[in-house]
């Protein structure tokens, strides 16, 4: 396993702990939302930013960091903003009320982010698989993983792998919400799983006893990973 440069800027940050303390939503949803950016630069972007917008912006500050993006893993509220089960979530829309940056989504979720958050097509920004982002001199690769929805992504970077709601450390994200596609999430798994290096995974909710784990340990441990052809995964996860 890779450790992290010292120049990098990494933050996880847990919804309901470390911002928007006191939202019942936040809370029980268990949201991780990432910063990430070069501490030399003081450059920084924003993975899934939701609930308590100020709450994020004023970590960033209070680190001596600049906004200079958005990172979206999928378009579900808890992620970007938007209704969710009769609740309006703080998202995108309040973020760019407040700075103007790129918001930067895989292209196959272009249009349903532009939907749930209702911002502009113009300030997303879409992007193919394995595009590569640079946050100073930290490089981002935007792995294009569907499955949860259409156009989820996942990012990995110097020893890192941010995994939206593709891979948790136990279990993966669901495929029976509109959009979701079982056999597309098995590819996407079994893609992720052959990445070299060993990566932490980092996930995009705080179902599991850590918040992280090496991607040899996910491999090992995850029920996704047992099965090994894709009929066998179509009859344990095809329901």
């Amino acid at each position: 396993m890779r450790c992290m440069s010292e120049r990098l800027y990494f933050r996880q940050l847990l919804s309901g702990r470390d911002f928007a303390v006191g939202d019942p939503v936040a809370t029980q949803m268990r949201n991780f939302t990432y910063l990430i950016g070069d501490r030399d630069t003081r450059e920084a972007v924003v993975v899934d930013p939701a609930y308590a917008i100020d709450d994020l912006l004023g970590v960033l500050e209070d680190d001596d960091m600049r906004l200079v993006g958005v990172l979206a893993t999928h378009h579900h509220p808890d992620h970007v903003g938007g209704d969710l089960l009769g609740f309006s979530l703080p998202g995108v829309a309040e973020l760019l009320s407040r700075v103007q940056v790129p918001v930067h989504v895989a292209a196959a979720e272009l249009e349903w982010v532009h939907r749930t958050t209702g911002v502009s097509k113009t300030d997303l920004v879409a992007h193919d698989h394995d595009d590569r982002l640079d946050v100073g001199s930290i490089a981002i690769r935007l792995l294009h993983t569907p499955g949860h929805t259409p156009g989820s992504q996942c990012f990995l970077l110097d020893g890192a792998l941010v995994a939206g709601d593709t891979l948790f450390l136990d279990g993966c994200g669901r495929t029976d919400l509109p959009g979701g596609d079982v056999d597309a999430m098995y590819r996407s798994l079994r893609w992720l799983a052959n990445l070299p290096g060993d990566p932490v995974v980092y996930p995009g909710h705080w179902y599991s006893a850590e918040p992280s784990a090496s991607l040899s340990n996910v491999r090992r441990d995850n029920v996704v990973f047992r099965p090994r052809s894709l009929e066998e995964w179509r009859t344990l996860f095809g329901g």
